[in-house]
């Protein structure tokens, strides 16, 4: 079966001894270092460990790419849940950074913070070079110094870019970038793969495909159509509609970086074929995703729905470093952890406007 895939031999904790523990349900508690907490995927991942009893060493910097009260209300609620400690800092400080992993000793550290938006590249260039460039590196260079036994870092379907072969599989080339957001995230697989080889560490680079659900980011189309149709507003539809994506629920990408986090790159769980598993070091690149795209106005609809109202569309053209669509191939994932995601559009939309309607005041979404 593929979730029987054989796995690496355990790793050596030595280094990391005292932190790791076994819980009574015969869990074993992990210690994990993870960036962006107060962002949606990092609240979401924390949350989720926390609950099991692992230990969270958060580290953010709170900046106002977006709305702050809901970065705000995200972290309240992890400083109030056991195993949760943070620190306030941005990745360019890599003292700060250094010295918050190396209290953590941190059994795995999973990079999630970055400036994301495809659109605010265009902006603010400089943003994505300090942050997911010289920002990423300052991570690298604190899993050397500690020896990390798993580093996981997160990307992006942006990466794939001109790409014409679809599904995008993780073997595709993506050489040819239509954002420097996404020529960001390329490069910082590229500089991950070489601390790979020259210092043995274990990474997983990780491509997110559209993840959507409740506290999620508002300048992304679910979370912003679903305010806009609510207050009776017009949405603006780009490439007039004529787009599809790959959404993934939240809760399904958390339990498959959840489930990566437990298969440490190398050769005794390659897989045959379809595998990314580098040849110079062990070092994996894994799409995250359901295989499954939306059309655009099929997704709007499935919000018209669940907001119960009707949206006032405005058709646009395509807007500059768009890619009409973005279509995942999961057969590494499903190969490497036994499943992919899964949750269909409506059940995923209905849950977001949900929280939505809970929060949208409260928050001043």
């Amino acid at each position: 079966m593929l979730h029987q895939l054989p796995r690496c031999a355990p790793v050596d904790h030595s280094a990391h001894a005292g932190h790791t523990t076994l819980h009574s349900s015969g869990l074993m508690l992990m210690r994990y270092f993870i960036t962006g907490t107060a962002g949606f995927i990092g609240f979401h991942l924390a949350k989720s460990l926390l609950k099991d009893g692992h230990t969270v060493a958060g580290f953010d910097g709170m900046t106002r790419y977006y709305n702050l009260r809901l970065k705000e209300k995200r972290l309240h609620i992890l400083q109030g849940m056991e195993g949760f400690h943070f620190t306030n800092a941005m990745l360019e400080d890599q003292e700060a950074l250094q010295n918050a992993i190396e209290f953590a000793r941190p059994d795995v550290i999973i990079h999630l913070a970055a400036q994301a938006g495809v659109r605010y590249s265009l902006e603010n260039p400089k943003a994505y070079v300090v942050s997911n460039l010289i920002g990423s590196w300052h991570v690298l260079e604190s899993a050397k110094r500690i020896n990390i036994p798993h580093l996981m870092l997160a990307s992006t379907s942006s990466i794939y870019g001109a790409n014409t072969s679809i599904p995008f599989k993780e073997t595709d080339r993506a050489d040819e970038p239509l954002t420097l957001y996404a020529a960001s995230k390329k490069s910082m697989e590229a500089m991950a793969h070489s601390y790979s080889h020259l210092y043995g560490i274990p990474t997983t680079a990780f491509r997110f495909f559209t993840v959507y659900g409740p506290w999620g980011r508002p300048d992304m189309a679910p979370l912003k159509f679903t305010k806009a149709i609510s207050a009776g507003t017009p949405i603006e539809i780009y490439g007039h509609g004529k787009m599809s994506r790959d959404f993934t629920y939240i809760g399904d990408l958390i339990e498959s970086i959840r489930s990566l986090s437990g298969v440490v790159p190398c050769e005794t769980n390659r897989v045959a074929d379809i595998d990314t598993l580098s040849h110079q070091a062990p070092f994996r690149v894994v799409n995250i995703g359901g295989g499954q795209p939306v059309g655009l106005l099929d997704f709007i609809e499935t919000v018209e729905r669940c907001v119960g109202k009707p949206s006032q569309r405005k058709l646009l053209p395509m807007q500059q470093g768009d890619v009409p669509r973005t279509f995942c191939s999961p057969d590494l994932l499903e190969a490497l952890t036994g499943s992919k995601p899964q949750t269909d559009i409506y059940t995923g939309m209905e849950e977001l406007v949900k929280w939505f309607n809970t929060y949208k005041n409260e928050l001043d979404l």
